[in-house]
């Protein structure tokens, strides 16, 4: 009796656990709720509908959502458009970014949307480029495994870290550890394969487990486990639309965390935070998207690049060169999975390779400014990237040397489980939502530049008309009675010149008519159309049948 009551007595207890935990979360989904809505308040009433999304203003902001190619495009496209001088100071780094500086009309940083607070909103366009979410996390993942495999080359992690902080001291460089994501994700993996390389014996560099490239777990840690690690929870997934939104751990806005961690808490919230990268997307000048490498630069070219050029008084443009060419091959378009160069010096390498891999990366305007058009833009362009693609190519097969079974490639990723894609795209529910919205404006600019193209080779073709008219005008006043007659004697000779040809037409068929009848006629009859040119001269037509 007495066990029986006990049992009761726990059952009962743990009923009321479960009552309180329901309650307590419910609870906590109320406040969340508040808090998210209060959120997304804020920024739609701060946020309006301001001018027009297609002119560029006098600062363009670069929004560079990581492994999504931005780097291409601020060395092949934004440093031949922008000089030294118009860059804003300490591109990437936060904590050095001086807004005011004068002059500065570009900035290109990983930081989030809240970044915006720091500039004349008023007066700066954003432009950004998005990338199909699952690609954007294995890349994420592979970028993560080859910068930590640099750190390798030394004995111990302690000396990894020892060598990197003196390097760094001396030569006040950037290194891919002060900038944001790296900054969290490759001190992670460098500790993950340190710790690996010290379980299987610092010289073994061959993996004995081979499922697939990645699936490695005693050279690196596996994607199934990286996907799934608070870190990659916290920075990675459905980060493109909390960086867009400004709601990273990179944040400027003090309350960032909050709104992020109700979203990750109760995921029936994230229509809010949605609804807002949208809306900013729509605002934007421009939204590229990887995957459409080759047509997304050449969007940026006409919808951005032809504005700069505009702007700064050196755009010769020239329609004939805007147009798509037979050049244009897939050849020099980057792979998915190695479209983003040289993300930052690490300076692992010591200073020969540094200054190797920084003129791999900076690659010089070969057209100057003053000099270049659209179609010269696309070319450099073009010539750019393959020479960033080949530089890429050599840093990562040179720096994966030391877990040489993590061979990355867009053919090992079938090997991938299909249970880890599925986990991946749940994972990120909110961006591949934003990613297909980002195509919808991706087919609203080219729509957009169709009409823009139009307009300028209509806008040529008047402004020719006029000239001629000028040039007319020039030497003969126009006032208006003279510009009539003018039209008028054109009108009028016109139609002479169309009467004569009709009437020359008509002449020639009588010819053709005689000379076919001319078998069939009397001798007399054709000795008077011989002499049909005297006057009053009339010929009886006689049939010799």
């Amino acid at each position: 009796m007495a066990f029986g009551g006990l049992a009761l007595a726990l059952a009962l207890l743990v009923v009321s656990v479960n009552l309180l935990q329901v309650a307590s979360s419910d609870g906590d989904h109320a406040r969340c709720e508040g808090v998210v809505k209060g959120w997304a308040a804020s920024v739609a009433g701060s946020e309006g509908k301001d001018g027009d999304k297609l002119s560029l203003r006098d600062l363009l902001f670069f929004l560079h959502i990581p492994r999504t190619g931005g780097r291409t495009y601020f060395h092949c496209f934004l440093k031949k458009l922008y000089t030294n001088a118009e860059e804003c100071p300490r591109s990437y780094d936060k904590l050095r970014f001086d807004p005011s500086h004068p002059d500065c009309k570009l900035v290109v940083s990983h930081d989030d949307y809240s970044f915006m607070s720091k500039l004349p909103s008023e007066r700066t366009s954003v432009v950004t480029i998005l990338r199909n979410p699952v690609d954007r996390v294995f890349s994420t993942y592979e970028f993560s495994v080859e910068v930590a495999a640099r750190f390798l080359v030394h004995p111990n992690l302690t000396s990894a870290k020892l060598m990197t902080s003196r390097v760094l001291t001396k030569s006040r460089a950037v290194s891919t550890l002060d900038i944001w994501p790296w900054k969290y994700l490759v001190p992670w993996m460098r500790e993950d394969l340190f710790a690996r390389r010290d379980a299987r014996g610092i010289d073994k560099v061959r993996s004995s487990h081979r499922v697939n490239a990645y699936d490695v777990e005693d050279m690196v840690m596996p994607l199934h486990q990286y996907i799934n690690d608070p870190v990659a929870h916290e920075i990675i997934h459905n980060g493109a639309t909390f960086q867009i939104t400004g709601l990273t751990n990179n944040s400027y806005l003090s309350g960032a965390h909050e709104v992020r961690h109700c979203v990750r808490k109760h995921p029936d919230l994230g229509h809010f935070v949605l609804q807002v990268a949208k809306s900013r997307l729509d605002r934007m000048l421009y939204v590229g998207l990887t995957e459409e490498h080759e047509e997304s630069a050449r969007l940026f070219a006409h919808m951005v690049g032809a504005q700069v050029l505009s702007q700064s008084g050196a755009l010769n443009l020239d329609i004939k060169d805007n147009q798509p060419t037979g050049n244009d091959s897939h050849s020099s378009t980057l792979d998915p999975e190695d479209e983003e160069t040289n993300e930052h010096l690490n300076s692992t390498h010591g200073s020969q390779n540094n200054r190797a891999l920084n003129a791999a990366d900076t690659v010089k305007n070969d057209h100057g400014k003053g000099n270049l058009t659209v179609g010269k833009l696309m070319e450099a362009y073009e010539g750019c990237i393959s020479k960033l693609r080949k530089s890429q190519s050599n840093r990562r097969k040179i720096s994966l040397r030391k877990v040489e079974g993590a061979n990355f490639s867009k053919e090992a990723r079938w090997q991938v489980p299909e249970a880890v894609l599925e986990q991946i795209i749940s994972l990120n529910s909110l961006d591949m939502e934003l990613y297909e919205h980002a195509k919808k404006i991706f087919t609203q600019e080219h729509l957009m530049l169709k009409i823009q193209q139009s307009t300028v080779i209509q806008h040529k073709q008047l402004t020719d008309q006029k000239g001629w008219i000028e040039m007319v005008c020039s030497s003969w006043s126009c006032s208006p009675w003279k510009v009539v007659l003018f039209g008028l004697g054109v009108t009028i000779t016109i139609a002479l010149i169309i009467l004569a040809l009709t009437t020359r037409r008509r002449t020639f068929k009588l010819k053709v008519l005689v000379v076919d009848k001319l078998p069939q006629m009397s001798n007399e009859t054709i000795d008077c159309f011989a002499r049909k040119r005297e006057r009053n001269t009339r010929c009886h037509y006689v049939s010799l049948n």
